[in-house]
């Protein structure tokens, strides 16, 4: 009942209208995100953006819920994957949204203005599918906004797991370093222990220098691990020397029961490396 030709008509005229008026609403004083920008390239493409919504949007004085969604879902997704939003936050884009839901009350109060056979209920109609499907897209933005976010953060842990666990090589080649920086985790130290042993295989290590000085908290758990990757190294006959182990580190390790025996302890890096060149 909320379809009608020629209202999707009349909105379809007044599109540029609508994007213009939205976007000298735009307070150019937000510090942060795209709605700030006063590059006119950015400008012209928020423009841009803001004119297929309505063109999307408008579609549903003409088609079936059902069909407007998913048609509409695949323009919302390209818009929140798109890297030009990613500094915005979410609140910021959601206010625009419903900045634009006020823009099509008042364009709804001129078309029925001049129309003066669209009876009450129909407007009430009209104005409630508005209402419905703006707060469907807000709905559908955050979630999709969600998503993106996850997918990204997923990259970015992927990527500082690679890092967790660099095994660099030194002037020999069966000699390297793994320095350990920060604190280290259950998930991390997994991580440190499989990644280890991988590339030490690979490179065809002998001799691992395993620097401590950048390790910030001293638990049971780092100690356990460290005693865990030290032994898995043994086996497969690789000699591991400890350095930068800080006062502290060794005197905790010692009340949780780890001595290290058997392992070759220096205190620092360049130490270990002067005594072994």
């Amino acid at each position: 009942m909320h379809r009608n030709q020629d209202l999707y008509a009349f909105l379809m005229d007044n599109i540029p209208n609508l994007t213009e008026a939205w976007y000298a609403s735009l307070s150019k004083e937000r510090r942060n995100g795209i709605y700030s920008s006063h590059n006119p390239s950015v400008v012209e493409q928020l423009k841009h953006h803001n004119y297929e919504f309505h063109l999307h949007f408008c579609e549903i004085f003409v088609r079936s819920e059902r069909d407007f969604k998913v048609n509409f879902q695949l323009w919302i997704r390209k818009m929140v994957q798109d890297p030009t939003y990613h500094n915005t936050p979410l609140h910021l884009i959601i206010q625009e949204f419903m900045k634009n839901r006020e823009l099509y009350f008042s364009l709804l109060d001129t078309y029925t203005s001049q129309h003066q056979d669209v009876t009450a209920t129909l407007e009430k109609i009209w104005f409630h599918i508005i209402t419905r499907m703006f707060d469907d897209v807000i709905c559908t933005i955050a979630e999709e906004a969600h998503e993106a976010s996850q997918v990204r953060l997923k990259a970015q842990r992927e990527l500082i797991n690679e890092l967790s666990a660099p095994v660099i090589s030194l002037k020999e080649c069966d000699i390297s370093l793994l320095p350990l920086i920060g604190t280290v985790d259950e998930e991390r130290a997994q991580i440190i222990l499989e990644a280890t042993l991988e590339q030490c295989t690979m490179m065809k290590i002998k001799k691992l220098y395993i620097d401590l000085s950048g390790t910030i908290i001293v638990s049971g758990l780092v100690c356990h691990h460290l005693d865990k990757l030290i032994a898995a190294l043994r086996i497969i006959g690789i000699e591991t020397v400890l350095c930068g182990m800080r006062a502290e580190f060794a005197q905790d390790a010692t009340q949780l029961g780890f001595g290290f025996e058997g392992v070759e302890i220096r205190s620092s890096l360049s130490h270990a490396l002067a005594i072994h060149s």
